[in-house]
């Protein structure tokens, strides 16, 4: 069954979010028939990083607030993030655009690794304080979770997954999605926000259980394990 997730390397929510839903996942027996996809989100499209801005900054530009709103306001955040064991520090925080990361998730994505591109870009955006809309920042990241440098810089330079990343963000407006994150079960039930576990859980259960219920059973008419066939072990002969 397909999970469809979007959301931004920019929104806290997001990163707290994907971790309630794994632990959710996590728990299930039948994990195994689950299939996520990452979408990508833009929540500020035209801002770019300028040297020497901060979060606290870009926030009290952003929604008309003082600095110390956006401190007191990213305080909480950083409160709720703690509860899921996530270390958010928006003291060293940099503000980013996230276009190239959603270029990076896609091709993590061509390498079954997109959930790991995904953590990583959130832990180093919001834990360490890396300006992940910088390329050398993005290779390295790529490198780390076991990508190859060189391709990740080429695909990066070239935009070959901008295509793919405009695509989701055009599907997200067909949808109707105004917030993130945003969590689509099989086509068929939605949930937004940063929930907590147990409504995972719940959510995923119900929509699993209608999709096997749906799901055709498949009957081998003849069926001989000696007959020629290729297999993960490779073809027999």
């Amino acid at each position: 069954m397909l999970i469809e997730i979007w959301s931004d390397i920019m929104c806290p929510f997001c990163y707290i979010g994907k971790h309630q839903f794994e632990n959710a996942l996590n728990q299930l027996s039948f994990k195994s028939d689950i299939e996520v996809q990452y979408k990508s989100y833009q929540l500020n499209p035209e801002y770019h990083y300028v040297a020497g801005d901060t979060t606290y900054g870009f926030l009290s530009r952003s929604k008309g607030i003082t600095v110390e709103q956006a401190k007191e306001m990213t305080g909480h955040v950083v409160q709720m993030a703690n509860q899921v064991g996530l270390n958010i520090d928006f003291d060293t925080n940099i503000p980013a655009n996230t276009f190239k990361s959603h270029e990076l998730i896609h091709f993590a994505a061509s390498q079954n690794k997109a959930k790991e591109m995904k953590e990583r870009l959130f832990q180093a955006h919001f834990e360490q304080g890396k300006n992940i809309e910088d390329l050398e920042v993005l290779v390295q990241l790529a490198e780390e979770v076991g990508l190859n440098s060189d391709e990740a810089r080429e695909v990066l330079k070239t935009d070959r997954y901008a295509t793919a990343v405009r695509r989701d963000l055009q599907e997200a407006k067909q949808i109707g999605i105004r917030g993130v994150p945003f969590f689509l079960f099989d086509r068929k039930y939605a949930v937004s926000g940063a929930q907590g576990a147990d409504a995972f859980q719940e959510v995923i259960s119900k929509s699993y259980e209608e999709w096997k219920a749906n799901k055709p059973d498949i009957t081998f008419l003849k069926s001989n394990d000696d007959a020629p066939n290729c297999g993960e072990d490779g073809c027999t002969i």
